[in-house]
C-alpha cells in the first residue's frame, strides 16, 4: 500500500467515526427531549447550518426504540472530537436535568 493510499485510509477513518460521534450526540438529544440543532447552533452560533447533523438526524430513532446513551460517553465523544464548546453546552443541560429531578425529589418528599 503506498503512503497516499494510507493516508486516505485514515482520512476515511477519521470522517466515518466522526459521523458516528454527531450520531451519538443526535440520539442522546432525541433520547434527552432536546433539539440537537438548537443546542449545536448555542455552542457554535456562526455555523448555523450543519449538513453532517442533518444526515445524522436522518438516522436517528424514537427514544423509544434506542438504546440509553450515558450522559457520560456523549461528553467524552463530543471531547475526544474536540468538541468542548458543544460539550459544555450539554453539560449545562445534564446539570439542568439533575437538578430538576433534585427538585422533584424535595417536592414529593414534602
Amino acid at each position: 500500500m503506498e503512503k497516499d493510499d494510507i493516508e486516505q485510509k485514515v482520512i476515511e477513518g477519521y470522517q466515518q467515526d466522526e459521523k458516528m460521534m454527531i450520531l451519538v450526540y443526535a440520539q442522546w438529544c432525541i433520547n434527552n427531549d432536546l433539539d440537537p440543532e438548537a443546542l449545536y447552533s448555542h455552542a457554535y452560533p456562526n455555523q448555523m447550518n450543519n449538513g453532517s447533523l442533518r444526515e445524522a438526524l436522518e438516522l436517528t430513532v424514537s427514544k423509544q426504540e434506542s438504546e440509553a446513551i450515558p450522559d457520560q460517553t456523549v461528553l467524552n465523544v463530543l471531547q475526544l472530537f474536540g468538541n468542548e464548546d458543544l460539550a459544555f453546552v450539554v453539560q449545562e443541560q445534564i446539570v439542568d436535568k439533575a437538578e430538576k429531578s433534585s427538585d422533584k425529589s424535595k417536592n414529593t418528599a414534602d
